[in-house]
């Protein structure tokens, strides 16, 4: 029997858990074997309003109504687990930071060391969650945006309902001591080859030492100590900022790698394009860039070339249009880098550096820079000592230092908090979240004021509006032969903007800064397959509650469906369209306050989404 594809697709209604209440839908018959196809669907969520009452603002809040194609269905939020829980069989506890040796780490009063985002440990708590299809069985892979960066994985149960639940029994630490241990685990997505792709983000410089006092002055890198048991020099800034990938064996055990061939900057997010080679890569932070990793083979992330985007800007009016350019950073293995990272370099191996002039220019041999390390006047070194700067140099440069290499070579590092992204086949628009458009991106400005220090000795490709709100960007994605690859992006432009604006004090929404019926500071980006809706979270200060919006890509209009507690951040919304039959969008709480959960981070999801297909 044929029939229609739908996805089902609401959010939780309140700070409690709800009971799952799914439709009654039609699957089609089971003697069916027709493959399904593409539609185009329509989703039309019930708007949820601006929290005013304090009950209301510490509360998870959610659209309980969604319309896909014209059909009601309403579901609910289901929590998986929160940071703290212990495993009662495997002894393990949900993002426990361990050690070099993979021993449990206290802190001074002898509490575990939980990445929770509200305790004494240094980081923001749990944040990105894969679901992952391997074996026949369901496992979740999740990671820790803590300096001491965890991952952790558990198999999931299913039930015929379509509830998602941990296993006891099966909850393990990831150790990630072969590779120097993790840092700052961000955003991440779920591969097409069910892989779980994750993120260190701001990398530590690479010019720190370690002073008598066993510290560097680095408060962030700093926080790594425990990790190595008190012993920092056993550390090196280059051992962070890469992008690490769990995959689970054929025994369903987790094999940690990071890929020192895709860079090394503050990694917000990688992300696999439908060709399974082609990689874009967010860097967050002020005056970074845009970066597009090609593998050379499909599904293998351990070899390739990397590029960093040049922005050809054709007009600044909403907040900029630029054709785009790819420019060449080259080839490199995860092996070759990882042999020049076990050197433990320090940033003075890689470049020769002096000081601007006072007219902003510099010696005679040297490139003009600015990075998110300011105006720079560097030199490549003959890092290698083989008596000449080759292709070699030029490769440990490129990924070691990536966004000072990416600048050396003429690419674009203005971009300020650079987010989630998300790719649109249907449309073939790749979008990008820009958290705040600043700096950098200002034409020698900060916030509307002027102020050289983010352009003055670079390139000032970038030459827009300030806009504290933040903006999501569309990218037109097309093939480049000379990239090879069917989806490199070549022109951007806004989608959608936030907008500033002040509420007076007495007013229902005083303490807001950007429009409460826009977005602010948006964050992870999440395109629903084959539909109208672009999902937005947000990382904002300038809304009191930080909110899920569901962008209609045909109407341009936005419906909030989520808010958070206060101070808790909305990370990595991500949509599995199909697992055995029902689809998922999971989403964190993180660092909340104000709940009844203890203030830990929380991962759950809302679903499950029926939908019918044709089998």
């Amino acid at each position: 029997m044929k029939t229609t594809n739908l996805f089902k697709l609401s959010l939780i209604s309140t700070g409690l858990t709800l009971a799952l209440s799914a439709c009654s839908i039609d699957f089609g018959s089971d003697n069916d074997d027709k493959k399904p196809e593409p539609q185009n669907l329509t989703l039309s969520f019930a708007e949820i309003s601006v929290p005013v009452t304090l009950d209301a603002q510490q509360a998870v809040r959610a659209s309980r109504e969604v319309s896909i194609n014209g059909k009601l269905q309403t579901i609910g939020y289901q929590k998986i687990m929160s940071t703290g829980k212990e495993d009662t069989i495997t002894k393990e506890v949900f993002g426990l930071s361990k050690d070099y040796m993979d021993q449990a780490i206290s802190f001074e009063d002898g509490s575990p060391y939980i990445c929770n985002g509200t305790n004494a440990g240094v980081g923001s708590g749990l944040d990105y969650n894969s679901l992952i299809q391997k074996n026949d069985k369901l496992y979740m892979v999740s990671q820790f945006e803590c300096q001491i960066g965890s991952l952790y994985v558990q198999e999931i149960a299913q039930d015929a309902a379509g509830k998602l639940t941990p296993v006891e029994g099966t909850l393990e630490f990831i150790s990630q001591k072969d590779d120097f241990g993790g840092w700052v685990h961000c955003a991440g997505q779920t591969t097409p080859w069910q892989s779980h792709l994750g993120s260190e983000e701001y990398e530590p410089p690479g010019d720190l030492t370690v002073g008598d006092d066993g510290k560097t002055g680095n408060f962030y890198y700093d926080a790594i100590a425990p990790y190595w048991g008190d012993d920092l020099t056993q550390a090196n800034p280059y051992y962070y900022g890469w992008t690490p990938e769990v995959e689970i064996n054929a025994q369903g055990k987790a094999e940690f790698t990071k890929h020192y061939s895709m860079g090394r900057f503050a990694h917000e997010l990688a992300y696999v394009m439908p060709d399974n080679k082609t990689v874009y890569l967010s860097d967050d932070g002020t005056n970074g860039g845009l970066y597009m990793f090609i593998a050379d083979q499909a599904e293998d992330l351990s070899s390739g070339t990397l590029y960093a985007v040049k922005w050809n800007q054709t007009s600044a009016e909403n907040f900029g249009v630029a054709d785009l350019e790819w420019v060449n950073l080259g080839h490199a293995t995860n092996a070759e880098i990882k042999a020049e990272v076990s050197k433990k370099l320090h940033l003075s191996d890689i470049f020769d550096m002096v000081s601007p002039a006072d007219d902003a220019s510099c010696a005679s041999g040297f490139t003009s820079i600015n990075t998110a390390a300011g105006h720079e006047c560097i030199k490549l070194k003959d890092i290698n000592n083989d008596t000449m700067i080759d292709a070699k140099d030029e490769m440990i440069a490129s990924r070691l230092e990536t966004r000072r290499f990416a600048s050396y070579k003429g690419a674009t590092t203005e971009f300020r908090k650079e987010e989630g992204i998300s790719y649109n086949a249907r449309d073939k628009k790749l979008y990008l979240a820009m958290s705040e458009v600043a700096r950098g991106m200002e034409n020698f400005q900060r916030g509307g004021s002027d102020r050289d220090s983010y352009d003055i000795g670079g390139h000032n490709d970038i030459q827009v509006q300030y806009n504290p709100c933040g903006v999501v960007y569309e990218m037109d994605v097309s093939e480049n032969t000379q990239v090879g690859s069917m989806y490199v992006a070549n022109k951007i432009q806004t989608l959608v903007a936030g907008i500033p604006k002040i509420y007076e004090d007495g007013h229902e929404f005083a303490g807001n800064s950007c429009d409460v019926n826009g977005i602010a500071s948006p964050d992870n980006v999440s395109y629903l397959a084959d539909s109208n809706t672009l999902i937005i979270g947000e990382d904002t200060s300038k809304h009191l509650n930080n909110m899920i919006w569901s962008y209609d890509l045909e109407t341009a209009s936005l419906t909030r469906i989520y808010t958070s507690p206060l101070k808790a951040e909305t990370t990595s919304p991500f949509w599995y369209k199909d697992i055995n039959g029902f689809g998922y969008l999971t989403a964190v709480a993180q660092h909340p306050s104000g709940r009844a959960s203890d203030m830990e981070s929380e991962v759950g999801y809302v679903g499950p989404f029926r939908f019918m297909s044709n089998k």
